[in-house]
């Protein structure tokens, strides 16, 4: 009986931990946490920069964070400085692709992008901030 007790306590151990393993498959709140890392207010902005800059934390998501940044268009045009709202373009794009929910997204992450702009624009003035604006 103590035999077959240990088995069974070493074999449900064992499987607790394969169903526990981040390998085997993504979070259930995967949705969600894309979601709040790709809608159109700063603080969701501000959420997936300290995302980005701790990808290690969230490897279990599998969250695809590779980036071309503006494709081809400039990363910096005029000098603003448009490349991390490029690459959470990106990463909204390449994730909701991945999730197979991009056409029901696309739209708000289009919005998203043109929200980080115009808060990069936010930090000019005069015709620097025109000239972000129209640049956005």
């Amino acid at each position: 009986m103590r035999r077959r007790l240990a088995t069974l306590l070493a074999t449900g151990a064992t499987g607790v931990v394969l169903l526990a393993s981040p390998a085997l498959a993504a979070p259930a709140d995967k949705p969600q946490v894309l979601s709040s890392w790709t809608q159109t207010s700063a603080s969701s902005y501000n959420s997936w920069v300290a995302a980005r800059a701790n990808q290690g934390a969230w490897s279990a998501y599998g969250f695809d964070w590779s980036t071309d940044y503006c494709s081809s268009s400039p990363d910096n045009p005029l000098g603003f400085p448009f490349k991390t709202s490029c690459a959470r373009h990106d990463f909204g794009y390449r994730n909701y692709k991945a999730a197979g929910t991009f056409s029901t997204n696309k739209a708000r992450l289009d919005d998203a992008l043109y929200a980080d702009l115009k808060r990069v624009c936010a930090g000019y003035s005069g015709a620097s901030k025109t000239a972000c604006d129209s640049t956005a």
